[in-house]
């Protein structure tokens, strides 16, 4: 049986180093979902242990970039996978791009993955808190954002191709979870990995 190929697409939250997704490979492995394969045209990162860490996490970009620029669909075509798991938008947000925008990309790159996989089961973040020094207006956007996804995601889910709204945002918390209100230390890439191995390991 061919493995499930898993797609984390994002940016630097997810890719550099993304050591969120080393955990939680090791921890479907430990439950003995095996039958794994992380895919992306990204390599794996130094997480102080071996992992499959192929990924679309590319720091610095906005999901409104990559959907205006048509840069999805060549990743998915390199790849092929069954699943997309994504964290996108901490870049719009930080750059004070309307809520609606954000999910106008969203809902093209799900068109996008539909196109090249009619069946892809699509997880979708309430991204994480962000409190950057010198960006007053990220907070709100953050929550503008998560506060709007569900009954987007609800609109668009089907039957072939569902969108499961994995909440990122409760419970992590910038002052203690993050290295500068942005990023996940330590303790952060801990709460993510857990919050997504729920529905990933129901679907895998």
């Amino acid at each position: 049986m061919a493995a499930t190929k898993i797609m984390p697409l994002g940016d630097s939250i997810t890719g550099s180093p993304g050591c969120w997704r080393a955990l939680l490979w090791q921890s479907l492995i430990a439950a003995g979902k095996t039958n794994i394969d992380f895919v992306g045209t990204l390599p794996a990162q130094g997480c102080g242990f071996t992992y499959d860490g192929e990924n679309e996490g590319h720091g610095g970009y906005l999901v409104t970039n990559v959907a205006n620029q048509n840069l999805l669909p060549a990743w998915l075509s390199a790849t092929s996978p069954d699943i997309v798991m994504m964290h996108f938008g901490t870049n719009d947000v930080w750059n004070n791009i309307a809520t609606t925008t954000i999910l106008a990309a969203y809902t093209t790159l799900v068109r996008q993955i539909r196109a090249q996989n009619p069946n892809m089961k699509i997880l979708v973040a309430q991204i994480l808190p962000m409190s950057p020094s010198g960006c007053s207006t990220c907070a709100a956007g953050v929550v503008a954002l998560n506060n709007a996804i569900p009954s987007w995601a609800s609109g668009l889910s089907t039957s072939a191709s569902p969108i499961y709204v994995v909440d990122q945002w409760t419970g992590f918390v910038t002052s203690t979870d993050t290295s500068d209100g942005v990023h996940p230390n330590d303790a952060g890439i801990i709460k993510v990995a857990n919050k997504w191995y729920p529905t990933l390991s129901s679907l895998v």
